[in-house]
């Protein structure tokens, strides 16, 4: 029989955690000189405790290493969990939030998604405003640490083709996994705090340049107002861009880098092909934008890299209301979503390394069918690539086409039109924040949707956050049977 005290144990302990959290907004709270600070004493009591007792009732099944089925039902677990305790200062706060509401803005953080379903933003008490940001914060740090140590194991996707080139996870090797973990933390903590420094320079507030770096590096898209970053132009958008584009390559080359291992960093085929892909859609978009304001070429420019960035490493900012630059953009803003930045990052959607071994692949197949007697290996960054990673990749691809078509009939029998819904399926499952339409689109919010799509789409973020098999895989007969 499963032995679920060790996932218990490892779950209660993160709930505890981020019930300590709690306590920084509160503190803001008080700063600001607002009544609102208990309810995170509050939330933060309930959560310290629910967590703290659930970890206790575990500690005697706690043992070295966890099972595979152990870590399938873990890393599920963290991201169901932890969004319903995020969500209580929410709803004891000055939203006053349903519980329907309050999760999914929690699970829309925790994933760094970025959709919200609320208005008002800059009225909002600060600590709320923070809170939102250290959602995202700890759900980006949390999700490299995922990818880096637990999927390359699960076998994920793909995702086992970086285990050689990193590091072993399970078992014995685990220290050396967790010792990169706490490098990666640390550069991203550094990174976060350089990031906060440069909005601050450039004429943020520090509250402000705090909450926007937080959620800049986790390329998880809350901002403190309606118009998100609408309300900072200039320079701003630039240096907001560059830190997106930071986020967006893989930290494990950082940790080399500090390491004194420079090459791997401009080696790396995943980051070319990811850089010269954004270049390329900067370059159009910017050209689109010309020929609309023929006299703004600086605005052009800076709009088209702010915005194209926000999009497709799934931080989900908007400078502008994109949905009126005409069909072009808007098409082009559909599917960049679905491209994402590297593995090992932030980052969300379906990542580059994947399309790379399915441009591979294929290309592969063409040669087979013109050498049937030829012998052909798919190679990787130089290295060749197993069955074994191409059928999983190959499985992804298909478990999210399919996905995104279920989602997108699901939410427009809600009564969503076809628009919201398609587009509300791709932003969630890919983690990337605003849709397209006047609804759900950069000029709106997810207020308006009814609350069976609000769950659809909260069950969205979570699936695309774990590279859906990783969900998946636990909902079968044979993972609880073996």
């Amino acid at each position: 029989m499963l032995d679920l005290r060790p996932v218990g144990y490892v779950i209660g302990l993160l709930v505890a955690v981020l019930g300590a959290a709690m306590l920084l907004p509160m503190l803001v709270d008080i700063a600001e000189g607002r009544d609102h600070w208990p309810v995170f004493i509050q939330s933060a009591l309930i959560t310290m405790l629910a967590g703290g007792l659930i970890a206790l009732a575990c500690a005697n099944g706690v043992k070295e290493g966890l099972t595979i089925q152990q870590t399938f039902l873990l890393t599920t677990g963290v991201w169901v969990a932890l969004p319903l305790f995020g969500a209580l200062p929410f709803i004891f706060g000055a939203t006053e939030a349903r519980f329907v509401d309050a999760f999914f803005e929690a699970m829309s953080g925790l994933t760094t998604t970025g959709s919200t379903v609320f208005s008002g933003l800059q009225d909002l008490p600060k600590g709320l405003l923070l809170w939102r940001g250290i959602l995202q914060w700890l759900g980006g740090i949390g999700i490299i640490v995922v990818a880096m140590v637990f999927l390359p194991e699960l076998r994920v996707g793909g995702m086992q083709i970086f285990k050689s080139e990193s590091f072993d996870t399970m078992g014995k090797i685990l220290p050396r996994a967790g010792q990169i973990a706490s490098q990666i933390s640390s550069i991203y903590l550094g990174l976060t705090m350089v990031c906060a420094l440069s909005y601050l320079v450039l004429g943020m507030n520090a509250f402000d340049a705090t909450v926007h770096a937080l959620t800049t590096v986790s390329t998880g898209g809350f901002a403190n107002y309606d118009a998100s970053f609408g309300v900072f132009k200039g320079n701003l958008e630039i240096a907001a861009a560059f830190f997106m584009i930071l986020a967006a390559l893989p930290f494990v080359r950082y940790v080399q880098l500090i390491n004194g291992q420079a090459a791997p960093l401009w080696r790396d085929s995943q980051i070319r092909v990811f850089v010269l892909t954004l270049l390329v859609i900067v370059a159009i978009m910017s050209a689109v934008l010309f020929q609309m304001f023929p006299q703004e070429w600086g605005r052009s420019s800076r709009e088209a890299l702010f915005n194209v960035t926000s999009i497709i490493t799934g931080t989900g900012y908007a400078s502008a209301n994109y949905m009126t630059w005409g069909a072009l953009p808007i098409a082009m803003f559909f599917f960049i979503g679905l491209i994402g930045g590297c593995a090992g990052s932030t980052t969300c959607s379906i990542k580059v390394f994947r399309y790379q071994l399915l441009f591979a692949s294929i290309k592969m197949q063409l040669r087979r069918i013109r050498s049937p007697n030829g012998v052909f290996v798919v190679r990787y960054d130089k290295r060749p690539v197993g069955e074994d990673v191409l059928s999983s990749v190959i499985s992804f691809f298909m478990f999210f086409v399919v996905t995104l078509g279920l989602l997108a009939v699901a939410l427009s029998l809600t009564g969503l039109d076809f628009i919201t819904s398609l587009s509300g399926a791709a932003t969630a499952l890919s983690n990337v924040g605003p849709g397209l339409g006047d609804k759900i689109g950069p000029a709106g919010n997810f207020a308006g949707l009814n609350d069976t799509a609000k769950w659809l789409l909260s069950l969205a973020m979570l699936l695309g956050r774990l590279e859906l098999l990783a969900v998946y895989a636990i909902l079968t007969v044979s993972f609880w049977r073996d």
